[in-house]
């Protein structure tokens, strides 16, 4: 049931040590000769990631009479590399994204997000600066912050190999702790059900940890290697503080053709599973295809970083208006 009242739900020291993020975030990325840049938060294209579902809106006017639809974005991701293909340099952007997803006390449809892209980065620098911006804007100890390989993280919580595991260990070992994966025949599905039912909760209890080295089936947009044991995995990462997510970044993929077949893959995913087709935007994959400098780029929750920052249980606490007041 939608809440009705009028007043603010967090309090106004929350509201000013917002303001004063904001602040510290954009004087960081000034210091640092990072470009603010400003996208659309309505697009003609959209995501194609089947597991995130988007926000509509429909325009009707010179442009389109018999009506457009057009999507909230997600991220600034596709228009930020569009910017990066056609020269800007390194840039970031703070700003309101939307997913069309549950609400809940660490999720709301509406929030804020800060996304960044640095030239000549790859992910191990990009995680380096992640660390250096939460020490300046919320008083983090570096001392604190680890990195934690995918495989490491199995190895100490689950004492298996992801890479190696046969489908059989990982159908009984999600059926031990999700309850659920008997019969899942989907590899990726079973990883991801330990991942947050087991890793998740086990990392950045003392401190920011960043998980890194994801299987390279769960690349999404980062480009792909082999880590010190051979395996294949994905230039990608994750940040979590007490269990939570508060980033995810990748050494970014510039090939124009992977790109271009990845978005495509995922649409045909997401028919598969029943779900809207959201018209994928290909542009993304033309701008690669122009030349994307080698660049490594992160989206950050910064609601959920505030949440960490004032010790806030919900993230209503660290906003005016969640969706029940909006």
């Amino acid at each position: 049931m939608i809440d009705n009242h009028w007043q603010p739900q967090c309090s106004l020291d929350a509201l000013k040590r917002r303001a004063r993020l904001f602040a510290d975030i954009r004087a960081f990325f000034a210091a640092r000769q990072v470009l603010e840049v400003d996208t659309p938060v309505l697009s003609q294209g959209s995501i194609s990631d089947p597991h995130i579902e988007v926000m509509t809106s429909t325009y009707t006017g010179p442009l389109a009479p018999e009506g457009l639809t057009l999507y909230l974005q997600t991220s600034p991701e596709f228009a930020m590399k569009r910017l990066l293909a056609a020269g800007s340099g390194c840039i970031y952007q703070l700003g309101k994204v939307f997913r069309n997803e549950e609400a809940g006390r660490r999720h709301n449809s509406e929030f804020c997000m800060l996304e960044w892209y640095r030239l000549g980065f790859d992910h191990h620098q990009l995680m380096d600066e992640i660390r250096d911006l939460l020490v300046a804007v919320a008083g983090l100890d570096a001392a604190s912050i680890e990195k934690v390989s995918y495989l490491e993280a199995f190895q100490r919580t689950l004492g298996i190999n992801p890479h190696t595991a046969s489908l059989e260990q990982l159908q009984a070992l999600a059926q031990q702790h999700a309850h659920y994966g008997q019969t899942e025949t989907d590899r990726d599905t079973l990883l991801n059900l330990l991942v947050s039912f087991v890793i998740e909760p086990s990392l950045g209890l003392a401190g920011p940890s960043f998980l890194y080295d994801y299987p390279a089936s769960q690349a999404a947009l980062a480009r792909t290697t082999k880590d010190a044991q051979g395996h294949a995995v994905a230039c990608r990462f994750e940040l979590f503080i007490k269990g939570v997510e508060l980033a995810n970044g990748y050494f970014e993929l510039t090939d124009g053709a992977e790109q271009r077949r990845r978005l495509l893959a995922d649409g045909e995913s997401r028919r598969a599973l029943g779900r809207p087709y959201n018209n994928p935007d290909l542009r993304l994959a033309d701008a690669l295809e122009a030349g994307l400098p080698d660049c490594a780029g992160v989206a950050l929750g910064v609601d959920r970083l505030l949440m960490v920052i004032l010790g806030a249980k919900d993230i209503s606490q660290v906003m005016p208006f969640s969706l029940a007041r909006a």
